[in-house]
């Protein structure tokens, strides 16, 4: 045994106390820490270039060991160990209590549900270190996951030391069975290596991958064998491979048909945002939902152990996904891999992937990037009082939304404002930000979740932190406040959301949610610039609405007038609420498979998007006087 491979040996045996290992140039002593050793020891154990193993984990998991816990792929530790058998998968999230498509002119829709890689198997034969260990102790992680690297390298039969020989082993770790999107994956750790990365991971851990300049063998990835996806009608920036996975538009007799309505945006109606989900359910699954011409279908699907791409619904069409008709008609919605209520967390490279598409998407339709067009399925509202409690609440608390803003090219709150402005954009820091959810565990439901990094924030009627959370009639027609359960949005508010503030007490600001003063730590909000509305003077308070739906007068003959009724909210006088876009009463009519007969109706109305609670809401425009914030 070499001298090299000795000591990385002890220094994996003795865990932080073990031999020093050398950082590597540019890395400062902060950054030798336990973790950053660890990729040290099994790089020199398995003869993976560190540069290459530091790669891989930060795609996938940013070297993060998040306690053990499964990602949204089934995969765990900082090396992303894939363990589908260990996961619990659950049932698609599309059978609870939503109308996906949520259009009253239409009746509702009901459905009817696979395999991962199993990496911890190969790198428990190949290190002898058993599975739930593997998954668990972040060291062994690393150890198994330099261990498959390697034996992915020797199958290639190239034995070399050189990071620009591994090119076709990385691509090959990201798990596609495609070209391009095992390509994507290794062209990103590559890119990574290059431009080098460092930062704190979740348990505290300093680590830094050195700028390494290197340009890789690309051909490699032709030894592997990999398909190449139908890209067929797909839309997508170049250098992204998106598949072609056709949701099925289809006469079902009977005047029913799915699972999606054509029709000719831009053209017909602007998209005005991008509603971001989680499937509930496995890629493999989900793939299979979108293909039943009797249920529903949405624009894209991601995958979350590589970040595969599939689209369903050309983005000129009316993807059902939202529960909320005027939504569905106005944007585009993406699923991406992931189970909300068991607490798992989503991989790097499904985020890069997510974003590059988004941001390619809202270049082409003049979508802003911000919170207010960028939103969860969270914060889309409920169409009437009736459909609020069913609404769905993904992707969830585990999204980092500051993170995702700032791979689309948007860091939030990039321009810093020193004053107060009168309104807040909550921005708590996500990974020492674990708030205190419960009802992870179904079996178990008022249980703690794990702990873990989130982008949310409760808000209290009092500032203090035993204080009550605040009520929401919609959820809680009781009266009662609501709670810390992580599928209950009611008192809860998200990173790059803005609310006009109420009052500043000491450390505790309050903001206007949902008629209420809810009070939040100061130093989880930053002072933003941005237009508020108020009540008009003499209204004692105006209604709030989930749709921005047109007049009964707009509508032409043949075509039922869809009521225009608020929710269970109201704006009081005296409150300000953030305002979003102001928009045109719109109403889409899709009633019939004939795209022909599809008609968009037009109001003289025009709403204001206003962020009244955790989701989204409107108000009349003539209801309202819209101010600028300033220092």
């Amino acid at each position: 045994m070499s001298i090299t491979r000795r000591n990385a040996l002890r220094a994996i045996a003795a865990g932080t106390a073990g031999v020093a290992v050398v950082a590597a140039p540019g890395a400062s002593a902060a950054t030798t820490s336990a973790r950053q050793r660890a990729f040290a020891a099994a790089a020199a154990e398995f003869g993976v270039p560190e540069p290459v193993l530091l790669g891989v984990s930060y795609l996938k998991s940013r070297w993060d060991s998040h306690g053990g816990a499964p990602s949204t792929g089934a995969g765990f530790g900082p090396m992303h160990l894939t363990d589908l058998r260990a996961v619990a998968a659950g049932g698609s999230h599309h059978d609870k209590g939503e109308d996906p498509r949520g259009d009253a002119a239409r009746g509702e829709l009901r459905p009817h549900t696979s395999d991962a890689l199993q990496t911890v198997d190969l790198a428990a034969d190949l290190t002898g270190v058993d599975a739930a260990t593997l998954r668990t102790d972040p060291v062994q992680n690393i150890r198994g996951g330099a261990a498959v690297l390697a034996h992915y390298q020797r199958e290639l039969g190239a034995r070399a030391d050189a990071p620009a020989d591994w090119y076709g082993a990385v691509a090959r770790y990201s798990g596609a069975s495609d070209t391009g999107t095992a390509t994507f994956f290794a062209d990103e750790v590559f890119a990574t290596i290059t431009a080098g990365a460092s930062r704190t991971t979740d348990d505290g851990q300093a680590v830094a991958l050195p700028a390494t300049p290197v340009s890789p063998r690309r051909e490699q990835v032709r030894a592997l064998g990999l398909s190449t996806v139908a890209e067929g009608a797909a839309e997508a920036p170049p250098g992204l491979p998106v598949e072609w996975v056709p949701a099925p538009y289809q006469d079902l007799g009977g005047g029913n048909y799915g699972n999606y309505d054509k029709a000719e945006r831009p053209n017909s109606q602007q998209i005005t945002h991008i509603v971001i989900h989680d499937t509930e359910c496995t890629y493999d699954a989900a793939i299979g939902l979108v293909q039943d011409p009797t249920y529903l279908a949405w624009h894209y699907t991601l995958r979350s152990t590589d970040g595969h791409v599939a689209q369903h619904v050309l983005t000129k069409d009316v993807g059902w996904h939202a529960g909320n008709w005027y939504f569905n008609a106005k944007s585009i919605g993406v699923e991406h891999e992931g189970f909300a209520a068991q607490g798992t967390w989503y991989t790097e490279a499904m985020y890069r992937t997510s974003a590059k598409l988004v941001k390619y998407l809202a270049g082409k339709y003049r979508i802003p990037l911000d919170r207010e067009h960028i939103i969860g399925h969270d914060n889309v509202p409920g169409t009437t009082a009736d459909k609020v409690a069913g609404m769905h609440w993904d992707p969830a608390p585990y999204w980092d939304w500051a993170h995702y803003f700032d791979l689309l090219g948007a860091p939030l709150n990039a321009r810093p404002v020193r004053q107060p402005t009168g309104m807040v954009m909550v921005k708590p820091d996500f990974a020492t930000n674990p708030t205190g959810y419960t009802g992870c565990d179904t079996s178990a439901p008022g249980a703690a979740c794990p702990a873990r990094g989130s982008s949310a924030l409760f808000l209290r009627t009092e500032p203090r932190d035993d204080a009550p959370l605040l009520a929401d009639v919609g959820l809680h027609p009781d009266g009662g406040p609501s709670t810390v359960a992580i599928s209950d949005v009611g008192s809860r508010v998200s990173t790059g959301q803005r609310y006009a503030v109420a009052e500043v007490r000491g450390d505790w600001t309050a903001v206007w949610c949902l008629g209420q003063k809810g009070w939040l730590r100061s130093s989880g909000v930053v002072p933003v610039l941005g237009q508020v509305v108020t009540p008009r003077p003499g209204l004692s308070s105006v209604p709030v609405y989930g749709r921005a739906y047109p007049e009964a007068e707009a509508y032409p003959a043949g075509i039922t007038p869809q009521e225009v009724v608020p929710l269970q909210y109201t704006l009081p006088a005296g409150q300000k609420y953030a305002a979003g876009p102001t928009l045109t009463a719109e109403y889409y009519s899709a009633t019939t498979f004939d795209p022909a007969q599809h008609v968009v109706v037009r109001g003289k109305t025009k709403y204001v998007q206003v962020q009244f609670g955790h989701r989204v809401g409107f108000v009349k425009l003539d209801d309202v006087v819209v101010s600028r914030t300033r220092p």
